[in-house]
């Protein structure tokens, strides 16, 4: 009689924890989420599609203020008096190239414009995590601030306000990859664990990460001031500029050298993996950077000593240049990112195995 009474009440007590459960994981991000907890397909999938979008769109952003073209639509948030989304498709294709790519560039955005929207009704619609759904709104509101300032450097003709757009433009980007890391599968505790398995539980410090996101925006900032430097700029406060910029470029090369030193100590993939890739990015960055120079101003003097430095003119910008002065700015971006999304993933392991732990 006992047995089967303790049995009875082994049977009643185990479902209602079990309903208990899933009802406190769905109130917070809990570290107790298992891995068949269901995760809401719809906001994952537009953050990706807006993260594979956003990058070509600070491409674009970058080729507008390459061949100055910043200007060359000078009505927001119409185009020559059109609805932006009703400009003839012939006038911006076979138009000017300026027109092409400033024109390109506003629909790309309003895309991603659109797309956020989207990504803020599922989130209310399938998220339970309301700091998700904070999240996608804070997401909305960026993108509608950036296109605020991009619509303002044209009404005003603000070279300063373009400067900030260049700076806003990235923050952003991070904005879009920090969404989809924690809307995605290997958000959930259980897989941060699989992730784990084997490895040191001893999480890296947060230092190595946060020091490359300061470093790398710093850097961004240092470049948009480069690259929309005022008329009255002092040439001397502009070779400053420069040199802290490349001072800085070979600190966060060695800051991420250490960085993959310490996330591969704790044998974790998903953190030494991007923690190695920055280090190929910011060498990358630092070439496209000697080759932005030269093509702006010449071969510096620590490389005149070279045969093809006696040879080279400098010459209005080809297609090549081009793309090489916007993928450095395009790359500092992405660097950006990368830091990010190791920081994201650097705090949700450190809070799930100290969860662990404690419990």
């Amino acid at each position: 009689m006992n047995q089967a009474a303790d049995t009875q009440t082994a049977s009643e007590s185990g479902p209602k924890s079990e309903m208990e459960r899933p009802a406190n994981a769905n109130t917070s991000d809990s570290p107790t989420e298992d891995g068949s907890q269901s995760v809401p397909q719809w906001p994952h999938r537009l953050t990706r599609v807006m993260v594979c979008l956003t990058w070509p769109l600070i491409w674009v952003g970058g080729l507008v203020t390459t061949y100055d073209a910043g200007m060359s639509v000078p009505d927001w948030p119409g185009t020559y008096g059109y609805n932006l989304l009703l400009y003839p498709i012939s006038t911006w294709l076979l138009g000017p190239f300026d027109l092409l790519i400033e024109h390109g560039h506003r629909l790309l955005a309003a895309l991603v414009g659109f797309i956020a929207i989207g990504l803020v009704f599922s989130s209310f619609m399938t998220e339970t995590r309301r700091w998700a759904i904070g999240l996608s709104v804070l997401v909305l509101a960026a993108v509608i601030g950036q296109g605020v300032l991009g619509g303002l450097r044209v009404t005003l003709s603000a070279r300063t306000l373009a400067m900030i757009h260049g700076c806003v433009g990235p923050a952003f980007f991070v904005l879009c990859v920090i969404a989809a890391c924690v809307t995605g599968r290997n958000w959930l505790a259980a897989s941060v664990r699989k992730s784990a398995e084997g490895t040191s539980q001893r999480t890296p410090t947060a230092f190595w990460p946060i020091a490359l996101l300061v470093l790398a925006y710093l850097q961004l900032v240092l470049g948009a001031m480069m690259r929309h430097a005022l008329p009255g700029f002092s040439p001397v406060g502009f070779a400053h500029i420069v040199k802290t910029h490349i001072t800085i470029a070979f600190v966060l090369w060695l800051m991420t050298a250490l960085t993959y030193w310490r996330m591969r100590r704790c044998g974790d993939l998903t953190l030494s993996r991007p923690a190695g890739a920055l280090i190929c990015f910011v060498a990358v960055q630092i070439g496209l950077g000697v080759a932005t120079w030269i093509v702006n101003y010449g071969y510096p003097q620590m490389l005149a000593p070279l045969s093809a430095s006696d040879s080279y003119l400098l010459h209005s910008k080809n297609v090549l240049d081009a793309w090489i002065v916007t993928g450095h700015v395009a790359t500092g971006s992405l660097i950006l990112a990368v830091s990010s999304l190791l920081l994201v993933r650097l705090y949700r392991r450190r809070r799930v195995l100290s969860f662990s732990v404690s419990s």
